[in-house]
């Protein structure tokens, strides 16, 4: 059996006061994009590091590929393509001289990953880095990830700061290199940008990993909230709404119907039929009202965390 790309057992770090990272246990397969879920603060980016041997775990262990993350860091990083969540400042640099330098300390990158990717999001390599903007940053991110072909991807938020046609090819790049064969692991506070690129994701909240989904199982802790407005000359049905399957808080002021909606439209749609809709708005919330709503309903608090 090959080795698991990502592999950790109990690993924590304790920051003290709550925070930090606690009892990690994750497998990541071969050849698998897993998307790493959470709120800001929720432990994300501590599991990076201490994957990427940044940081030094209070507890437990971790490995890629087989590869102890601190005793065999530096074997570790020729396998892996890491972009942080905060570039590195690299001052007056071009940002081919980035490449060339960061290239170099790894034994070369490939002139046609770098030409390619740099054209595919539109990163001028002639202009020095302070002159970027933060999007422009990000994209020097992403080919010194993908430079060379690595066996594994580690990768912090890496579409902050992108713009939607950006991140729509970002989508697309990732769902090549995994079809190349390697495996890529990134972290998301956005349910709808896993929903895109994942095949599984752990979710973390509060230093914990709370669980470890399919995306079937992310399609039904999706949740929208929703606005109706019907016709003064059409009848609400309310009572059709209130009993349709996934729909929740459901408040009705004159003519418009607020409530949310929790996996598939469907139900909800079905209800409608008849009636005369003049306005539909829908609102993704924020992860931490979905963690909060789904958590309520389908997870003991202790399995939260602190």
């Amino acid at each position: 059996m090959p080795a698991a790309a990502i592999r950790t057992s109990k690993l924590s770090k304790d920051y003290g006061l709550g925070r930090g990272l606690f009892d990690l246990d994750l497998e990541v397969l071969p050849q698998e994009v897993f998307g790493y879920l959470g709120p800001n603060g929720a432990g994300k980016s501590t599991t990076i590091r201490c994957l990427m041997g940044l940081i030094r775990p209070t507890l437990g262990s971790a490995h890629i590929f087989g590869l102890d993350c601190f005793r065999d860091s530096v074997a570790v990083k020729r396998k892996v393509g890491y972009m942080p969540g905060d570039m590195p400042q690299w001052g007056s640099m071009r940002g081919k001289e980035v490449v060339a330098y960061l290239g170099g300390m790894r034994g070369g990158a490939d002139p046609k990953i770098v030409r390619n990717v740099a054209e595919r999001f539109d990163l001028d390599l002639g202009r020095r880095f302070r002159e970027y903007s933060s999007g422009n940053k990000k994209k020097l991110g992403i080919v010194l990830a993908f430079m060379h072909r690595p066996d594994l991807l580690v990768l912090d938020e890496p579409t902050g700061g992108l713009d939607p046609l950006n991140q729509q090819e970002f989508y697309k790049l990732v769902g090549e290199t995994r079809d190349a064969g390697a495996t890529i692991f990134l972290s998301s506070h956005i349910l709808s940008e896993v929903e895109h690129t994942c095949d599984r994701v752990g979710i973390i909240r509060s230093g914990r990993l709370v669980k470890v989904a399919d995306l079937d199982e992310i399609h039904r802790i999706r949740l929208h909230r929703l606005e109706l407005e019907f016709s003064p000359d059409s009848e609400v049905p309310e009572a059709a709404i209130r009993s349709a399957a996934g729909v929740e808080d459901v408040v009705v002021s004159d003519h418009t119907v607020t409530c949310i909606v929790r996996g598939a439209f469907d139900p909800l749609l079905k209800t409608l039929s008849g009636s005369t809709v003049t306005n539909l708005v829908s609102h993704e919330p924020s992860l931490e009202e979905i963690f909060l709503t789904y958590y309520k309903h389908d997870a003991p608090s202790e399995a939260i965390g602190p």
